[in-house]
């Protein structure tokens, strides 16, 4: 049970240190020299991190009404934050299944991490149009079988998920049904009802077309741009370096993402482009028309970096404007001096 003293920023903190936290630890281990596989410890704490994670982030809400301290700041730190986790929980599962013929193509996974974005975004485009947040159970199931999957692999190892389980079915095309499933009969259907609803109760907050759908314009240039770049990339850049491409397009999401609450929030107009599009824009342009030929990596890496200190620079400087626009401290109860 969490103390009435604790903030519910500090519990979105460490959901984020969390889901942030396995990544690297998979990835760092499974290019390590001395292990063919990642080490079954790894395998164990990344399940228990995802867990309590996933528990945590039900439990900050509950945590502010019962301390009284609910605001749009705690929105923005709890949706914020699921917006960059995405990517994490995706990335992650690529170590789970790896590569190869009876493992996860790097193609189809950036197409599943598209699948989750826009699974995660559909519900802020419903909350931007109708003003109500539907939160479809598609995601409390992936978690929970995340969780599972994870501690299961340190118990029977890797090559397990590599093996047919029933009729020549294979794991990884269960894993790519269940993704694909939850987006289509729950989410999908679900935001398509509650916006009919809406539509049917005269309760829209936009009726043109085109500012309805203003908030997946952004979103679908990311998806142009990063897939543009993966079929023309000379030195085929998501091969070399899938968990890095699948960070850029993650962070560049989320910081899409975290502007849309913010409008949502505010009861503002959806700025129609993010401007981290321009220089993936530009990288793009260099590498398809070969003015970097053997820079491309270094491209991505540079390109990443940007993306990422920005997107960390937006997140702390709405958060320092919403504390002093509403008096309060991101991880503390305590109210700030009016002096």
């Amino acid at each position: 049970m969490s103390q009435l003293w604790n903030a519910p920023g500090d519990l979105r903190n460490i959901i984020q240190k969390s889901a942030a936290h396995s990544a690297p630890q998979q990835s760092a281990s499974s290019h390590a020299p001395d292990h063919a596989h990642v080490p079954n410890r790894i395998w164990i704490m990344v399940g228990l991190l995802n867990f309590m994670a996933y528990t945590l982030d039900g439990v900050d809400g509950k945590q502010a009404r019962r301390t009284n301290s609910s605001t749009p700041l705690g929105e923005l730190f709890d949706h914020g934050l699921d917006s960059w986790a995405c990517m994490y929980f995706v990335v992650t599962v690529y170590s789970t299944f790896g590569r190869g013929s009876t493992g996860v193509s790097v193609f189809v996974l950036y197409l599943l991490l598209w699948v989750v974005l826009f699974s995660f975004i559909l519900s802020h485009w419903e909350k931007y149009n109708t003003g109500i947040l539907f939160l479809p159970w598609g995601y409390d199931i992936s978690q929970m079988t995340i969780s599972i999957v994870y501690i299961v692999t340190a118990i029977v190892g890797v090559e397990a998920w590599h093996a047919p389980f029933l009729f020549n079915f294979l794991y990884r095309d269960l894993f790519t049904t269940m993704i694909l499933g939850c987006a289509l009969t729950v989410t999908l259907p679900m935001s398509v009802y509650n916006f009919y609803k809406a539509y049917k109760g005269n309760t829209l907050k936009h009726h043109s077309l085109y500012e309805i759908m203003l908030p997946f314009l952004s979103p679908v240039l990311l998806f142009a741009l990063c897939t543009t770049w993966i079929f023309l990339s000379p030195s085929d850049i998501l091969e070399v370096h899938p968990r890095l491409f699948y960070f850029m397009v993650g962070t560049a999401f989320a910081n899409i993402s975290c502007q849309l609450i913010v409008c949502q929030m505010s009861n503002t107009r959806c700025q129609p482009l993010n401007w981290m599009l321009l220089p993936l824009a530009v990288v793009v342009f260099v590498v398809i028309c070969g003015l970097a030929p053997h820079n491309e990596t270094v491209l991505l890496y540079t390109l990443t970096a940007v993306i990422t200190v920005a997107h960390i620079h937006y997140g702390v400087c709405v958060v320092n404007q919403l504390s002093k626009h509403f008096n309060i401290r991101p991880f503390s109860l305590k109210k700030r001096s009016t002096d």
